[in-house]
């Protein structure tokens, strides 16, 4: 029996501001989908992207891939650390898929991991770009990341969220000079 592979990646690790976003992407071993323009989100354009969110809520639908993307908070983020809210991303969203450790191989972004139970695990450098379900896990992290962010934006119009999306840009940071900081910010990430 061939296992499914589940795609794991994250956005929204270095902001000043705002959570993390886990997305994790299960897909059938029977799916024959195109890849044709994926690679990872970064080098996308908005557009792009949401084109292939659209796509991804499309085979999702047909049953094809399963999706999830989990925000864990600023609070945690400054609680627990950076590293534990990832952690807990990546939990959350494979027990949202359903995903069973004895039938799927997970394979991750950079140096993230998964709980130990998935023993068929693999960490890839650059697998955002190298391989399609880390490359639409980082798609689906990004826009709902994003989205979240323009959303946050209306009630904290001073920072400029829906621009920057609460990286430290310049624009940021005289805004963090001018007005403080926000209920959203990571005090843990500005500290430094």
């Amino acid at each position: 029996m061939r296992r499914a592979i589940v795609g794991i990646d994250e956005a929204g690790r270095g902001p000043l501001a705002g959570p993390v976003a886990v997305g994790v992407v299960w897909i059938s071993p029977r799916a024959k989908l195109s890849y044709i323009g994926l690679t990872d989100s970064k080098k996308l354009s908005e557009k792009k992207r949401e084109e292939w969110f659209r796509k991804m809520k499309e085979w999702q639908k047909e049953g094809k891939i399963r999706c999830a993307v989990t925000l864990v908070s600023h609070g945690v983020i400054d609680t627990k650390g950076i590293v534990y809210a990832v952690k807990l991303g990546i939990k959350k969203g494979l027990q949202k898929i359903d995903a069973d450790p004895k039938r799927v191989e997970v394979l991750l972004d950079g140096a993230l991991s998964a709980p130990v139970e998935f023993t068929k695990q693999q960490t890839i450098i650059k697998g955002d770009e190298k391989i399609p379900a880390i490359s639409l896990a980082s798609i689906a992290a990004k826009v709902t990341r994003d989205k979240k962010m323009k959303s946050l934006s209306k009630k904290y119009p001073q920072y400029g969220f829906e621009i920057h999306k609460g990286y430290g840009t310049l624009a940021h940071r005289n805004a963090l000079a001018q007005y403080g900081v926000s209920k959203i910010h990571r005090i843990s990430f500005i500290k430094k």
